[in-house]
């Protein structure tokens, strides 16, 4: 009777170095690699809104380009001197230039304005300074613009001074200015004026224009960015 041999075992095979670094792409590893690349073009998309927000900047203080804002001095709300180096310097100054006689325009601005004071001040507390300044100094009193702002926001520094200095800050600051000069009271006249937010930066230079077509949250944002933008010190207070 014949007899089978035994079927001879194999070896078995190490994996040569190359299978051995071939490895199944697992989950985990997915995860972290959507993770990471989610991450880098947030990254990159911060980064590139930062330096558009930076141009705009230094595009706004450009060589040749005519300047907006500069020194003034004003009476506020409640008599007060008020000095444009001293009083802003330090903070982020939203500046808006209307009056209290204005039907329309100047209240719907005024109550955007007063949520663009309360985004702001949630997020980053006293770094903006919230102006507005008359563009009627004849009607519009310390004690006038008092009772007329309280209206809208306690936050709000109300400016104002004679018809002289009145120009002059507009024409710095490059809003028009059509109040006639020498009214008397109980006068009746039409005012036009420029209808921006203007933002100045710390240092007292012009940073945006800020118009009607923003809402609150797209102003609040734009002033937000440029706060978070900002690497010099912040006056409290």
């Amino acid at each position: 009777m014949f007899k089978h041999a035994p079927t001879p075992i194999k070896p078995c095979k190490k994996p040569s170095r190359d299978t051995a670094l071939v490895q199944p792409f697992s989950w985990k590893a997915g995860v972290l690699f959507l993770l990471s690349g989610a991450g880098l073009i947030t990254y990159f998309q911060y980064e590139k809104a930062r330096m558009e927000r930076r141009r705009i900047a230094e595009h706004s203080k450009g060589v040749g380009k005519p300047k907006v804002g500069g020194p003034f001095k004003l009476l506020d709300q409640n008599g007060n001197a008020f000095t444009s180096e001293t009083d802003m310097k330090g903070k982020y100054a939203l500046v808006y230039f209307g009056f209290s006689h204005c039907p329309d325009i100047c209240p719907e601005e005024l109550d955007k304005m007063a949520g663009m004071i309360d985004l702001v001040e949630s997020s980053h507390p006293g770094a903006m300074l919230p102006v507005f300044i008359t563009c009627d100094p004849a009607r519009d009193s310390p004690a006038v613009l008092k009772s007329y702002l309280k209206e809208f926001h306690d936050g709000l520094i109300g400016l104002t001074g004679s018809w002289e200095q009145i120009k002059d800050v507009c024409k710095k600051y490059r809003v028009y200015f059509s109040t006639p000069e020498g009214v008397k009271p109980g006068m009746d006249y039409l005012v036009d004026h420029s209808i921006y937010f203007y933002l100045m930066d710390p240092d007292g230079d012009f940073v945006e224009a800020i118009g009607r077509q923003h809402t609150s949250e797209q102003a609040a944002k734009i002033i937000r960015d440029h706060i978070s933008d900002w690497r010099g010190p912040l006056r409290k207070g």
